[in-house]
């Protein structure tokens, strides 16, 4: 860049000698690179298969917000279909960002509330492994109580419409 600073022409700053030698060899490194940044992207989606959801961009900026599970949070939607994003355990000796979390929310806005707090720990696409088996169990709990509930229909005096307020979708 010193050389094109003193010679401005683009003709001149590009018949300079062992111009084209450098420019070869930055390439060739841009490559490497390249594909070394893809191999380590592949590896985390064999961990974390969702993460094939999400653009290399994205999944870039995941993994380097992996200790800030609140950053994470913007791209949950994107790897997972029905959620729009975590609840936080916020509030007054909580440091910030949040690794704990009481609940979720639907891309609808319907909250569903954990069965116990779900910590965020260790490398993220180890702790979103955790989230998604979290979620599942507590889905299930919940489709088991809503369906206890539908049993018991004879008894209960509710009208279907105000039950099916009671649980998420």
């Amino acid at each position: 860049m010193r050389e094109a600073k003193d010679e401005p022409g683009v003709i001149t700053a590009c018949l300079w000698e062992g111009r084209e030698e450098l420019l070869t060899n930055f390439f060739a490194e841009i490559e490497l690179c390249e594909k070394a940044l893809n191999e380590y992207l592949e590896q985390k989606k064999k961990i974390f298969a969702r993460f094939y959801f999400v653009s290399n961009q994205a999944l870039l900026d995941i993994l380097s917000n992996g200790n800030n599970p609140e950053k994470v949070d913007d791209y949950l939607g994107d790897c997972f279909d029905g959620m729009k994003c975590l609840m936080f355990v916020r509030g007054p000796g909580i440091p910030y960002p949040s690794k704990r979390a009481k609940g979720m929310y639907s891309k609808e806005m319907e909250e569903v509330p954990f069965s116990s707090e779900f910590v965020m720990a260790g490398a993220v696409e180890n702790y979103l492994c955790d989230l998604e088996r979290c979620m599942q169990v507590n889905l299930r709990d919940q489709l088991e109580l809503a369906k206890q509930t539908a049993d018991n229909w004879e008894i209960s005096e509710r009208k279907r419409h105000e039950w099916l307020e009671d649980y998420c979708a």
